[in-house]
């Protein structure tokens, strides 16, 4: 997985997924990068097949998050918050597909199955903040295979954290913008030939995803 996170705006959705991320995330809590319900419409409405569509939240009312998954046609939830595992759990028999964030070093997260998610993401000590955390924290700790890495990945890195803790995915957003919530179209193609190159050499079936061929 690519995720291109924090997405405002039809341009810079179309152009990840045109350059080959597998992944967007839609940020519906507080933040730079929010964006409201029917905007986030209109851009899901524009993208091709394929493209996974993950809404993030943090601490927001269950039925508001299972409501707005349900509205946009998600293919899961992202909760970067203080979510327990029933309501986490809760969320999932609703929606089918969660993201659990834990901040590098949480003990919980060998425990991640039990907030119904199927995959986690460690990202830095404030959840979305863009800051890199110590990698050697997750090494030898949890299962790869079900890992996302976040925290201050950017085009320089991305190949680096890839070949080294072999994630299921990796998640970015200020490490792609020129401003929050607008992304540079140069880091952003640059991510995403790193990280595909990367993902490539530690896992060769990933490289036959190619970009999305907007001729067809």
């Amino acid at each position: 997985m690519i995720k291109i996170c924090g997405i405002t705006n039809e341009a810079d959705a179309l152009l990840a997924v045109g350059l080959g991320a597998t992944a967007l995330g839609f940020n519906f809590a507080v933040s730079k990068r929010h964006v409201d319900v029917p905007e986030a419409a209109s851009i899901i409405s524009r993208l091709p097949d394929g493209v996974q569509n993950i809404g993030v939240f943090r601490d927001q009312p269950l039925l508001e998050v299972i409501e707005t998954a349900a509205e946009l046609r998600l293919d899961g939830v992202q909760l970067h918050g203080a979510e327990s595992r029933d309501d986490a759990s809760f969320i999932a028999s609703q929606v089918g597909y969660v993201i659990k964030v834990f901040v590098a070093g949480d003990r919980d997260v060998v425990d991640f199955a039990a907030f119904g998610a199927r995959h986690f993401m460690v990202d830095g000590a404030d959840p979305g903040s863009g800051e890199l955390f110590d990698w050697s924290v997750v090494e030898g700790v949890v299962d790869p295979a079900k890992m996302i890495v976040a925290g201050g990945l950017n085009p320089d890195n991305v190949a680096e954290a890839i070949r080294r803790l072999r994630p299921y995915g990796v998640d970015v957003a200020s490490g792609v913008e020129a401003a929050p919530g607008i992304k540079d179209p140069l880091k952003l193609r640059s991510f995403i030939s790193a990280a595909r190159a990367a993902f490539g050499e530690v896992a060769p079936s990933f490289s036959g995803d190619a970009p999305f061929d907007w001729s067809e």
